[in-house]
């Protein structure tokens, strides 16, 4: 029996296909890769396409309840989302039996995504987000296959919802450029007086033990908001400020949450991470230092996670994890020895190759790379992106070498979710924040053997064991999917990309 699930009508639709006979997860595929168009909420024809190659669909299930979304879109009077099309009418334009779709809670969703693809028979697990269908964080005890929530945070108080409108109010996109969020707090200063501010303006309590508790409903929007303690000036210097608060007091709430979960949940040490909050790689840092050395967080943790999530709750145990590469398919040989020689000679290279990469972030079959040690590299390759000059790119660093070069927090970040401080960053300045800090994988011949040899290969000639990787797109654009989409960045961009 194959079971299909679905995530859409959201952002960033995707589908994954499991085997429950033998546990396996046969394709995973994110719509906007199909579509071009980022973060794509519709499913996508094409992608069915690909996905048929691999039999016959049994069963669907879809990642949330749809109608107790829209009892919650009521409540917030978002009065257009009530008549938004639902599951079932999208899904039959695929021309398929949906007469039985099944629906799974959207926490559910992200908790069974999490744990089903662990290492742990017994867990912890721990889901924030900005919102499903009412819940915005959850806290679950499961052993085996028994899942016992022990609590819940409902909307309006999200925190999630409440970090990207403050990605909003600095004039990025919600639901998307979270992460440059992230990125602008290490350029900012944390200021008691403005934290405290900020924390007056939207929380009921801050020294409240419990988590998230807002004072208001934020679909209401805050795009007036900006406290008298920092003016619009012109500058960008307020943002970078606000953007180190915001970000402190996510690790704040989030804190609370992992506290509160050490009590609730006594009988584990195993912890299971989940939900889009779960992709704030700078928060997973100290969860996994403070709290849960043994931290497991999917690669695709936000709600594209949840199409595997909600088939793995049909599925109903563990699913055969080995990696993130579960995508489109580019047939061939990895090109170690083309793109070492680029990466020798100081070029910019592209690789589009094997199955694409099951999340947002590429781990070496879409992956743009550099030098890591080049003083002006960073520049280039942001000017490449076209993205903002302070954003920084991350190492992928030979798993054995990673503790020599980096002060880790766990003993492996295979796809890409923690931060580390740079032990040598006068070394490595392309793969370097401004704060000393890198957003690290460790890559080993068991997570992806291909980009190993590519790394290792570059070590032995360079003496560096690591290269600097980033997502092979261009900001605001969907990572590059087939063959085709990296012969058109190569002469769109003038990058050579290697298949």
């Amino acid at each position: 029996m194959k079971i299909l699930g679905i995530s859409a009508l959201n952002h960033d639709a995707s589908i994954t296909l499991l085997d429950h006979s033998n546990d396996e997860i046969l394709f995973s595929a994110h719509s906007e890769r199909y579509s071009n168009i980022k973060n794509d909420s519709l499913l996508n024809h094409k992608m069915f396409v690909d996905c048929s190659q691999y039999g016959d669909i049994d069963k669907v299930v879809f990642f949330e309840r749809p109608y107790l979304k829209k009892s919650r879109q009521l409540y917030a009077g978002q009065y257009k989302e009530i008549f938004s099309t639902l599951p079932k009418t999208h899904i039959k334009q695929f021309q398929w039996n949906v007469k039985d779709i099944h629906y799974v809670q959207h926490h559910t969703s992200h908790a069974c995504a999490s744990y089903f693809t662990s290492p742990y028979d017994e867990s912890a697990i721990v889901v924030i987000d900005a919102i499903g269908e009412w819940e915005t964080c959850t806290i679950w005890y499961v052993k085996g296959n028994s899942f016992e929530k022990r609590y819940s945070v409902k909307y309006p108080n999200s925190l999630g919802l409440w970090y990207s409108a403050m990605t909003q109010r600095l004039g990025l996109k919600p639901q998307e450029d979270e992460y440059i969020l992230m990125g602008m707090a290490g350029w900012g200063t944390i200021d008691k007086e403005l934290k405290q501010n900020i924390y007056n303006d939207f929380f009921k309590r801050p020294d409240n033990p419990l988590p998230i508790k807002l004072s208001g409903n934020l679909h209401r929007g805050c795009l007036d908001w900006n406290p008298d303690y920092y003016k619009d000036d012109g500058s960008d210097e307020w943002k970078f400020n606000i953007a180190a608060n915001v970000q402190s007091i996510c690790e704040d709430e989030i804190k609370k949450v992992f506290d509160l979960a050490q009590h609730l949940v006594p009988e584990t040490k195993n912890m299971c991470y989940g939900g889009g909050v779960a992709l704030n790689c700078v928060a997973n840092s100290i969860i996994a230092r403070d709290y849960y050395p043994s931290l497991w967080i999917i690669p695709n943790p936000g709600d594209a996670g949840s199409s595997l999530g909600c088939a793995a709750y049909l599925h109903g145990r563990h699913v055969n994890w080995k990696d993130t590469f579960l995508g489109y398919n580019i047939k061939g040989k990895y090109p170690v020895t083309q793109v070492s020689k680029e990466l020798l000679n100081g070029n910019i290279v592209g690789v589009a190759s094997g199955r694409a990469e099951y999340g947002p972030r590429a781990l070496g079959n879409r992956s743009l790379l550099a030098d890591p040690r080049g003083d002006d590299i960073k520049d280039k390759v942001n000017k490449i992106k076209k993205r903002q000059e302070f954003r920084p790119f991350a190492p992928a660093v030979l798993e054995e070498h990673a503790h020599e070069i980096f002060d880790m927090p766990v003993k492996k970040s295979q796809y890409m979710q923690f931060v580390a401080k740079c032990k040598y960053p006068e070394k490595y300045p392309a793969i370097c924040h401004v704060d000393g800090t890198s957003r690290v994988q460790t890559v080993s011949k068991d997570d992806n053997p291909n980009f190993y040899n590519l790394i290792n290969k570059f070590y032995k000639q360079t003496g560096c064991p690591m290269v600097l990787n980033t997502s092979l797109n261009i900001k605001g654009q969907p990572i590059v999917n087939n063959y085709l989409d990296g012969i058109e960045f190569s002469k769109k961009y003038n990058v050579k990309v290697y298949s």
